[in-house]
């Protein structure tokens, strides 16, 4: 059984930075899809960027291209997204994710993944 935990929310200004670490417990293979995604109240769940751990291969939603941010470091368990020049539109309850995809490189874990295992999400607000 797989739990993920995550961290590192907060408020912040427009343009400012906020990094989220997310923790897992328990087995995550070096074939799994891992990947963040969003929230925001009132609309449904986006997905933001996603990662393959088994290469490192990384996509990102084009909102976020340049922006953020998404690494794994597999000897600690730990996922990350660091995100820079935050919007407004970027508040939303952020999620961690682990699961499979057919097609094993970053941009398949992102359009194609199955997210099995979920974190209970951390806060981004930003706003002046």
């Amino acid at each position: 059984q797989v739990q993920l935990v995550e961290s590192g929310g907060g408020s912040v200004q427009p343009g400012g930075s906020l990094r989220l670490s997310c923790a897992a417990s328990g087995y995550i293979s070096s074939s799994y899809c891992m990947g963040w995604v969003r929230q925001a109240p009132g609309k449904e769940r986006e997905r933001v960027a996603a990662i393959y751990t088994g290469s490192g291969s990384t996509y990102y939603h084009d909102f976020v291209k340049g922006r953020f941010t998404i690494s794994r470091d597999n000897a600690k368990n730990m996922l990350y997204l660091q995100m820079s020049a935050l919007k407004p539109e970027d508040t939303a309850m952020y999620y961690c994710a682990a699961g499979t995809s057919d097609l094993l490189n970053g941009y398949y874990c992102y359009i194609s993944a199955t997210y099995t295992y979920w974190g209970q999400g951390t806060q981004v607000t930003v706003s002046s």
